[in-house]
């Protein structure tokens, strides 16, 4: 939920010099986020008391509860007596580690301020930007290991079993080991965010080549990075620091690739997939290259674009569609 409480200050050290100069006034209108605690009132349920405590979750959450239902625990809306056996059971599994899971997770999550406080300052620089855009009602939820983010309409789930962090032993039954990196408590405010920009941000381009493709992402990222000017860069993409290192250190010859290969005007999947999709790397480039690294370079050309366009406003530079004039205005060389 979110209310608008006042005016936060937005000092030069917290965003740096070019974003307050050129984004953002010295003050705009707080929105106070605050989470709803579907977690704590499921863990509140009894099965002596099954039919009771389900009333009541219908009740508290009319929205939420039904989502929850089917797509999570798979059961029809309408089917609250298979609800009133399946729930215990879904609390209580240990064969998939639910119950310790979830006991976990009530302690892990017991507070939660200090992500409402980073959402809040994020959606206070979003709403400045996009008035009209709708701020989410949030919940947190268990999802069973089946989801880190739901939305419920034009509001959104976090399953908070989703982030409970990188060597939680459990995790091993059922990702990748690539994808436990922001597998995080502290990865929530910027996937929340991230999920509402490529939600609210409409695709821009006429074609989906890869040029386009990583533009429209780059964009995103360098619009999310501009919401958490305190989180690292490599954190905002969801990289290690030695991945984002990495890149760095080998920008020029990632590029060089790109433009040998020809493949910045291809727009077949396995192509778009190869260098925007989440993997253990790419193999386009290398198995030591960071997978997502077409957004990443996509990142760094929005980065120049931003530096050499004086006058070029945040929600001007994401309604840009023309991909081969941001490329060129960009003027990106890497070294």
């Amino acid at each position: 939920m979110r209310k608008y409480i006042g005016i936060l200050f937005v000092f030069g050290t917290l965003l740096g010099c070019q974003p307050k100069e050129r984004f953002f006034p010295e003050q705009i209108e707080t929105v106070d986020v605050s989470i709803l605690r579907f977690d704590n009132a499921l863990m509140q349920v009894e099965a002596n008391s099954i039919r009771e405590d389900v009333r009541g979750l219908h009740q508290q959450f009319p929205a939420f509860m039904p989502i929850f239902m089917e797509d999570i625990l798979g059961i029809s809306r309408m089917d609250t007596d298979y609800l009133c056996t399946a729930l215990p059971a879904f609390l209580a599994d240990t064969l998939y580690g639910f119950a310790k899971t979830n006991e976990y997770e009530q302690t892990l999550f017991q507070e939660i301020s200090d992500i409402e406080e980073s959402l809040s300052e994020a959606f206070s620089r979003l709403y400045y930007l996009y008035p009209e855009w709708h701020i989410p009602t949030l919940y947190l939820f268990v999802s069973g290991f089946q989801a880190s983010l739901c939305w419920v309409g034009e509001d959104l789930a976090i399953g908070a079993d989703m982030y409970l962090g990188s060597d939680y032993p459990y995790y091993n039954r059922v990702v990748h080991h690539y994808q436990k990196q922001t597998m995080r408590k502290e990865c929530i405010p910027a996937d929340v965010v991230s999920a509402c920009l490529f939600r609210n941000i409409p695709y821009p381009c006429r074609q989906r080549r890869l040029l386009d493709q990583m533009l429209y992402q780059g964009r995103v990222m360098y619009l999310l990075s501009i919401c958490f000017p305190q989180l690292p860069k490599y954190e905002v993409m969801g990289y290690t620091k030695e991945q984002w290192q990495w890149c760095k250190q080998h920008e020029q010859d990632i590029w060089n690739r790109i433009i040998d290969k020809k493949d910045l005007f291809k727009y077949d999947n396995l192509t778009l997939a190869s260098y925007l999709n989440d993997g253990p790397f790419t193999a386009e480039i290398s198995q030591q290259c960071p997978a997502r690294v077409g957004v990443w370079i996509g990142w760094q050309i929005i980065d120049s674009y931003v530096q050499h366009q004086d006058t070029i406003s945040l929600t001007a530079l994401m309604a840009q569609s023309d991909s081969q004039l941001l490329l060129e205005q960009s003027a990106y060389r890497p070294k």
